[in-house]
């Protein structure tokens, strides 16, 4: 049996730290403890804090609305209510970098929802029913480190858990080139509707960095563990554009497909409906129950309708079919700050409980 784990919130003010709340407040391995933030929210009520900057469906209860916010700077502050942190601070890529190294050296494990580490040859980037095996590269970047117990470990970016989900179980046909477009959700980018009215009626066609994460992350997320690094695989050759589009939640990509050996439609749908991974195995709380649903339907899957599949854990893929260039095309949707952010990262702590490494 799991034990429970004290967590804190780093950033628990921003969009994903609202949502690491509502996933965490009645979890059954983890429990809040300690919330942090910048230095100007530090020291005050977490309600006070978020009278008019909650963002989320669901609330927070009393007993978090009456925790007093930490400085997140403060690492021995936070330490001592801690077991492991989550963090989702907004922060320059080196400052998020140094910060979450430092909480890692006070041996605090960090779960980690930002870019900073992904490029970090022996940090774990999971989507937990993939490559949950390079959980086992902490062994070595505690080495590097010298800790018993801190290390980092971090979530891909949004933009890729819808389509790389629908490719793996495709693998062993040989996947040899992709070419994804992404159009990604204005909370992808921390905002609402209200925060930003200029995206109403539009489409913006740059999401900056965006396109270099959707091509690379998917090679290390494919890749081995040798010589204590990750080592990224160089199949399939990817080709991505990500759009930022007039929705609330919810990534979809349209997709192409190469394959070495092309599989039959048939034998591809039956690939998605019986996948599963290892969350799927242990029935971990926030595990899909099915990680991959088809829609026969040729209007589906609709960001409205199907986002919140499972708890927003789910994929769901549509519109599969054959395509003039590329051997196949289809429609894949997630839902960004659950699958894709704050939901995939809580999924991803979990598998790392159920492995024992933050004992």
């Amino acid at each position: 049996m799991i034990k429970n784990y004290r967590v804190g919130i780093i950033g628990a003010t921003g969009m994903v730290g609202q949502r690491f709340i509502t996933l965490l407040q009645n979890h059954p391995f983890f429990t809040i403890t300690a919330l942090s933030a910048s230095k100007n929210s530090a020291g005050k009520k977490y309600a006070d804090l978020m009278a008019d900057r909650w963002a989320m469906k669901e609330g927070f209860t009393d007993a978090i609305g009456e925790m007093t916010v930490l400085d997140a700077d403060n690492i021995d502050a936070v330490k001592s209510l801690v077991d492991l942190v989550f963090c989702a601070v907004s922060l320059n890529k080196e400052d998020t970098k140094k910060l979450e190294e430092a909480y890692a050296k006070a041996e605090i494990p960090v779960i980690s929802n930002n870019s900073a580490h992904r490029k970090t040859p022996d940090v774990p980037m999971l989507i937990p029913e993939i490559n949950s095996e390079h959980v086992d590269i902490i062994h070595s970047q505690r080495k590097r480190l010298g800790t018993k117990k801190g290390f980092i470990a971090v979530k891909p970016n949004c933009s890729i858990q819808s389509y790389v989900p629908a490719l793996e179980p495709l693998k062993d046909f040989g996947i040899e080139k992709v070419a994804a477009c992404t159009y990604q959700a204005i909370s992808g980018a921390g905002k609402t509707f209200d925060m930003w009215p200029e995206m109403i009626d539009n489409v913006i066609p740059l999401i900056p960095g965006e396109e270099e994460k959707s091509e690379k992350e998917p090679l290390k997320i494919w890749g081995k563990i040798e010589n204590d690094v990750i080592v990224d695989t160089d199949k399939p050759e990817i080709s991505s554009q990500c759009i930022r589009v007039p929705v609330s939640d919810g990534h979809m990509a349209a997709v192409f497909v190469t394959f070495k050996n092309k599989p039959s439609i048939d034998e591809i749908k039956e690939r998605w409906a019986s996948y599963k991974g290892e969350p799927q195995e242990l029935g971990l709380p926030n595990a899909p129950k099915q990680f991959l649903h088809y829609f026969e339907e040729a209007d589906r899957p609709q960001t409205r309708l199907d986002r919140d599949l499972e708890n927003g854990m789910a994929v769901t893929i549509g519109r599969l079919r054959e395509d003039t260039l590329f051997d196949y095309k289809f429609v894949v949707l997630s839902h960004n700050t659950l699958r894709g952010a704050a939901g995939g990262a809580v999924l991803m702590a979990e598998l790392i409980a159920a492995k024992g490494y933050f004992d």
